[in-house]
């Protein structure tokens, strides 16, 4: 998948030198909360089950263990804006940035990944399918979460 069809102004929010595999995904929302917030509710502090076979098993990103105010769900938060977080993490085949922007009545969600070695040419085309099925789930059960959450007033 290339990048042509990610905006300039989200591709220029990576931290990666090159990028192999790029999505973006965005939802409408009238719920608001911050970046952080948005990303946390998606991927909680500490990475599910499914989250680490994937993470940690199928692609060996080195993620932090246990809950941190510079982590969410082990990924690094390594960059940060107004209406924008980054996170990353790195195996010793891929390194990855995950991009939540909230802004504007929309959150989105980025996937951004850079090949460090041939096998990352092999492992993430078959998973990707799978990301971009379950990437706008996370971002709906997000919005249902945040709307239901108290103190949220539309």
């Amino acid at each position: 998948m290339g990048t042509h069809n990610v905006p300039e102004s989200v591709l220029a929010l990576s931290s990666l030198s090159g990028i192999d595999y790029v999505d973006h995904f965005t939802l409408a929302t009238d719920a608001e909360a911050t970046p952080e917030r948005w990303a946390r509710t998606m991927f909680g502090d500490v990475p599910s089950a499914a989250e680490r076979l994937l993470w940690r098993g199928l692609l060996g990103l080195r993620l932090s263990r246990g809950r941190s105010p510079d982590t969410v769900a082990g990924w690094r938060i390594a960059g940060r804006g107004e209406d924008w977080i980054r996170l990353e993490a790195a195996s010793w085949f891929l390194t990855g940035n995950l991009l939540v922007q909230a802004a504007d009545g929309r959150v989105s969600l980025g996937t951004f990944l850079r090949y460090d070695r041939r096998l990352g040419h092999s492992v993430w085309p078959p998973l990707s399918a799978v990301h971009r099925r379950l990437a706008p789930g996370l971002l709906r059960d997000a919005v249902a979460k945040t709307a239901d959450a108290p103190g949220h007033h539309p």
